[in-house]
């Protein structure tokens, strides 16, 4: 379960390091890149809202298998050549199979963890995560660097691993007993009680300015690297993005041994150092540095990210952790979309180095607003 987690997430960050290559073969410039990869966000907010509570009725093998074909068929849209549409299209599915999958391979996870260890499958459950989302661009980059037909071997690779790991999710005996009678469909409710709605706040913010860095890195980071550090080469772009996917898994791994409270505070302070140095890099312009920015802002956003969650289900009654989760999620998809889109518009306008820098410096402010508010917020 943990591998066919892994390579759906792998999946959706596939095309980050192609997207220089597109814009070649297809003309179109950095907002439409945006636009492409905000189209993501919009499948996954869209899956976690209409199917998170599917998989209680049905058991968690029917929605699990559904998710692993959108996937495949997401790569199969990416095959069509010479079009704009279906690099639209391959994204919303690429991101509907994303929103599905995460928190029913989550919660599968936690299913079949022998008694006393949940915590700790839930939490290989989110490294799995993240290091899916960072191996997508290191492979796509090594095939797009050094082997034939880029455009069509990172998807055609994605689709052997999908149908392999659905003929291993398929043999997963189902771990829970699904109730009699019909199927009550209906969208996931948001919503916030006013008990926790101080601590979701400031956990929610520093959770916007994690996701708005990962959203840089994962839709504008291969413009930077080609356009201003003349960094041609597919396979250190895709390394790029997995040196802040990679030390966010990190991050969360070091969140999981603090409190909640100081891993949010540390988190929000990694996250401010780390995307200073990211805007420093864009300025100079040096990739070391763009490096241990990446390196700094993704502890920042493993540790703000979990430990955010964590306090927000903490402090939430039980009955109501699933729409408050719900919508914790939801400001984090907004997160990774709307401010990538406006820094498309803006590299369009005033260029590159000047977006960046720009948008840094936002983002640093972000999560210096949340660490001010988390400092006031007492938490159990």
């Amino acid at each position: 379960m943990a591998l066919a987690f892994l390579v759906t997430m792998l999946g959706a960050t596939l095309p980050t390091p192609l997207y220089p290559l597109y814009e070649r073969e297809l003309g179109f410039g950095q907002v439409v890149v945006t636009l492409i990869f905000a189209t993501y966000a919009v499948g996954v907010a869209a899956a976690l809202l209409l199917f998170g509570r599917l998989s209680d009725q049905l058991g968690r093998r029917a929605v699990l298998l559904p998710g692993l074909a959108l996937a495949a068929i997401s790569s199969a849209v990416f095959l069509i050549p010479d079009s704009v549409t279906a690099l639209f299209v391959g994204r919303l599915l690429s991101g509907l199979s994303a929103g599905i999958f995460t928190g029913t391979a989550t919660a599968t996870l936690v299913d079949l963890a022998p008694e006393g260890r949940q915590a700790r499958y839930s939490l290989v459950a989110a490294c799995v995560n993240m290091l899916g989302l960072g191996l997508g661009p290191v492979v796509a980059g090594a095939l797009a660097e050094f082997a034939p037909l880029p455009l069509f071997l990172p998807y055609a690779v994605h689709i052997v691993l999908v149908l392999l790991t659905a003929v291993g999710a398929y043999l997963v005996a189902e771990p829970i007993e699904t109730p009699d009678g019909p199927v009550s469909w209906a969208p996931q409710k948001l919503g916030v009680p006013s008990e926790v709605r101080g601590v979701f706040v400031g956990a929610a913010v520093a959770g916007f300015a994690g996701f708005a860095v990962l959203g840089l890195f994962t839709a504008v980071s291969p413009a930077f690297l080609s356009q201003v550090l003349r960094v041609e080469n597919h396979f250190v772009g895709g390394l790029v993005v997995f040196t802040l996917l990679g030390f966010s898994t990190i991050g969360q791994v070091a969140s999981s041994r603090l409190s909640l409270r100081p891993a949010l505070l540390t988190g929000c302070v990694a996250l401010v150092v780390g995307v200073l140095l990211v805007g420093l890099s864009v300025a100079l312009p040096s990739l070391w540095v763009l490096l241990v920015g990446a390196a700094v802002a993704g502890i920042g956003q493993g540790m703000s990210f979990r430990a955010g969650l964590g306090a927000v289900n903490t402090g939430t009654p039980p009955e109501r952790r699933s729409e408050v989760a719900s919508s914790f999620f939801l400001v984090l998809y907004v997160a990774i979309s709307l401010p990538v889109i406006g820094e498309g518009i803006a590299s369009a306008a005033f260029g590159l180095v000047t977006a960046g820098v720009v948008f840094s410096v936002i983002v640093a402010v972000i999560a210096a607003i949340a660490f001010g508010a988390l400092l006031r917020q007492r938490m159990d």
